[in-house]
């Protein structure tokens, strides 16, 4: 099966949990009888973690019969084989659920993204904010959240018509894209001109950082706009917050912290960002 890609073994439960988290494979082949924890406590383990939802497991083992099957597939497989194998029966088997999965993967990618900017949308972005919340408490780490508007974009909008708004909204977006420092940000459309990025271990000595870097971008698009009051091209307007979920607070509390952040950077002219912390309410702007 070499041609399907890269094989990596492991021989025994733990250390197969541990492989499959660190690497996040396409699929998964499992025994059922091995040291430790057995196969079916493995499977179980991987189909709840989030992170390996996209990773298929095929059963392959010398258990045969019905309660075994349904064991196995109760636990959360796609498939059990049962030896003696049939080594082009198994190929074909990992080929299909390679296909399935890899088709799978692009509707889950359709359904998770903005139809006119390709970024996430607001659905997506709620659900992995509330998983990398939830992280980041467990591992008391620092969460960052950036709320983007494009400014004056109505005026925008009423003056070039709705074609250019569009075409505004996708440089823009492409520009926050772009801009991503880690793997782990998210980027989404949160509604209209409002754009979101979820800013993983980012403590509050980084929030200035980014949000200067960011307005600057924008500004080196050069978009022109004739109707806004603040300045002849398009600008943006970011309002940033950062906590450490352990110490309390909530996803709520925190989103609400950079939307009071996101007023005080349009009610002190546009085209800049403002960071409102939990413990400094009074907040600060560039």
């Amino acid at each position: 099966m070499r041609d399907q890609g890269r094989i990596l073994f492991a021989l025994d439960g733990k250390s197969g949990l541990e492989l499959a988290r660190r690497v996040r494979p396409q699929l998964i082949l499992l025994d059922v009888e091995m040291r430790g924890m057995d196969g079916f406590a493995v499977c179980r383990r991987i189909t709840a973690d989030p992170d390996l939802q996209n990773s298929p497991v095929i059963f392959v083992t010398a258990q045969s019969g019905a309660d075994s099957e349904i064991a196995g597939l109760a636990a959360g497989a796609v498939d059990f084989i049962s030896k003696p194998l049939n080594a082009s029966v198994v190929q074909a088997r990992v080929r299909t659920h390679l296909r399935l999965q890899a088709a799978l993967n692009r509707l889950q990618s359709q359904a998770n993204r903005d139809g006119l900017t390709g970024l996430y949308n607001r659905r997506y972005f709620d659900h992995r904010y509330a998983e990398e919340f939830a992280r980041h408490r467990r591992h008391g780490e620092a969460l960052g959240v950036a709320l983007i508007d494009v400014d004056h974009f109505k005026l925008y909008n009423d003056h070039y018509g709705h074609q250019l708004g569009d075409g505004c909204l996708q440089d823009v977006a492409r520009t926050l894209e772009t801009g991503t420092r880690r793997p782990d940000e998210v980027v989404a459309r949160y509604g209209g001109e409002e754009f979101v990025v979820l800013l993983p271990h980012t403590g509050a000595d980084e929030l200035d950082q980014y949000g200067e870097w960011i307005c600057q971008r924008v500004a080196e698009l050069e978009i022109p706009h004739a109707a806004s009051p603040s300045g002849p091209n398009v600008s943006i307007s970011i309002g940033l917050s950062s906590m450490r979920p352990r110490d309390g607070g909530t996803l709520e509390q925190l989103l609400g912290l950079a939307d009071q952040a996101l007023y005080r950077a349009k009610a002190g002219g546009r085209g800049r960002h403002a960071v409102v912390l939990p413990e400094k309410a009074d907040g600060r702007e560039g």
